[in-house]
């Protein structure tokens, strides 16, 4: 069941400004720069994930790790294109939720919006505790939770303060951590060549020695595709911001455009640095891939450089993650699928939803103090393959939109999903074989299962609130 063009009009008033270019009462503000918007985009592939957690893909995978991420991240190119589409067609703050909810009605953006806001608001208990145990090593007099309680309070206030506060720290971050990842491709690329002093080109020994290009044959390769996918989480933030900025179209439209070639650069480049300048069966690289290799060539104080470019990687994404939550949680309430008190804006920031989700993960960090084997880890599951869920609502919910615009508003598709609908299919096919290949391994089934759970008891809830609405309206 489709969405009502009263619903529709609420949607599109989320972000709305009036026609003299001011801000309407009550609305989001419009603080975000095309700057924000580019940095963001750039920065929300460039992750602790990628730093850190590619060191099990490696493993599991060797060398042929470049062809997982390559594939994986051929899948997130595609998604981000059907998301663009739609998201310069209606910008919004609740994004995909939004979208959703236009094409298969308010159960489809009930359970996608809530599915996401519970993934950002975990990730950024994961996060602030990953930032606490580094600042740890520097200072082991200290307390994690001094630093777990500093970091919630930094970025929640940041937030709560203004939306052009958020751009600009993400944009400091975001340039720090593209300045690193260039930095290493530049050096890796230099030791590749034998061109660093002291060093001697590799050759493709360490691409075709110890086992082979494809050491553990195709059971690693598909724990490294699946590692990969979700190292590429964090790209569906700047559509979310995007809704904040003075241009929002345009916006969304660039940071789309620019996705190709950033993936092909920073994933699946530093992948196959990393795997050229040393063997895959390191141990050294599960502790991080990236300190491995500028210690292996000799850089000095690699480690100690890579444990401040992984904080800031570790701070940015709880920055942009409480930042997405609230938005979300926002704009879920605008539509009637949640507590109104979240929906009040103060200074065009939805500072209730800030501190909602700011609490919720301050509460998952304690949860993970207090039983870190149980209870937090089944919040870590529950949320395992949430990023796979919103990327099919993104796909199915394309597919039916697209069909919409071409009809009823063509104008409105500045963005256009290549080929379609055969790679919208090519891609849900995917999205359907990732989650298949999860049933696979003893680890993954269970988060495979928590995932559908939780997705399936918010879709239940989400029908049930539907269907009530529609017999108050014929009542």
């Amino acid at each position: 069941m489709a969405s009502s063009p009263t619903q529709e009009a609420s949607a599109r008033a989320q972000s709305a400004p009036v026609a003299d270019g001011t801000e309407a009462p009550g609305s989001l503000s419009h603080g975000l720069k095309q700057r924000h918007l580019s940095m963001i985009a750039l920065g929300g592939v460039i992750g602790a994930g990628l730093f850190v957690g590619s060191g099990k893909g490696i493993a599991a995978a060797g060398p042929a790790i470049v062809l997982a991420f390559a594939a994986s991240g051929l899948l997130v190119m595609l998604v981000m294109r059907m998301l663009g589409e739609m998201s310069a067609a209606h910008p919004a703050s609740g994004s995909f939720s939004v979208h959703a909810e236009r094409a298969l009605g308010p159960w489809a953006g009930f359970t996608a919006g809530w599915i996401f806001w519970v993934l950002l608001c975990v990730a950024v208990a994961a996060e602030a505790i990953a930032a606490a145990e580094i600042m740890l090593t520097w200072l082991p007099g200290t307390e994690m939770w001094m630093w777990v309680a500093l970091f919630m309070a930094v970025f929640c206030t940041t937030n709560l303060a203004s939306v052009r506060n958020f751009g600009e720290y993400e944009f400091w971050f975001a340039a720090l951590k593209v300045f690193a990842i260039v930095a290493f491709l530049l050096i890796g690329g230099a030791a590749i060549l034998g061109l660093l002093p002291g060093t001697d080109a590799p050759g493709t020994a360490n691409l075709t020695g110890n086992g082979g290009f494809l050491p553990q044959g195709t059971d690693g390769l598909i724990v490294g595709l699946l590692a990969s996918v979700f190292a590429y989480g964090g790209l569906e933030t700047v559509t979310i911001a995007a809704a904040e900025s003075k241009d929002p179209v345009r916006g969304v439209a660039k940071a789309v455009r620019t996705a190709m070639w950033r993936i092909a650069v920073f994933y699946v480049g530093s992948m196959a640095v990393i795997v050229t300048l040393i063997p895959w069966d390191d141990e050294s690289l599960l502790s991080g891939p990236y300190a491995a290799v500028l210690d292996h060539i000799g850089v000095p104080a690699a480690g100690e450089v890579m444990k401040i470019v992984v904080l800031v990687a570790l701070l940015s994404a709880m920055n942009a993650n409480i930042y997405g939550a609230s938005r979300m949680a926002y704009s879920l309430v605008r539509r009637g699928e949640g507590p109104r008190f979240l929906g009040r804006i103060s200074g065009g920031v939805p500072r209730h939803a800030v501190v909602a989700s700011s609490a919720f993960g301050f509460f998952a960090v304690l949860l993970s103090f207090w039983w870190p084997q149980t209870v937090f880890q089944w919040l870590l599951n529950m949320v395992g393959a949430a990023v796979l869920v919103v990327w099919g609502f993104i796909a199915v919910s394309q597919l039916r939109t697209r069909r919409r615009l071409e009809r009823e508003a063509p104008e409105r598709l500045v963005v256009r999903m290549w080929a379609f609908p055969v790679l919208t299919w090519v891609a849900l096919a995917a999205i359907v074989g990732i989650l298949l290949l999860m049933l696979r391994d003893g680890s993954t089934r269970v988060q495979l299962a928590s995932t559908g759970g939780l997705t399936l008891a918010l879709a239940l809830v989400g029908l049930a609130r539907q269907r009530l609405a529609a017999r108050a309206t014929h009542s």
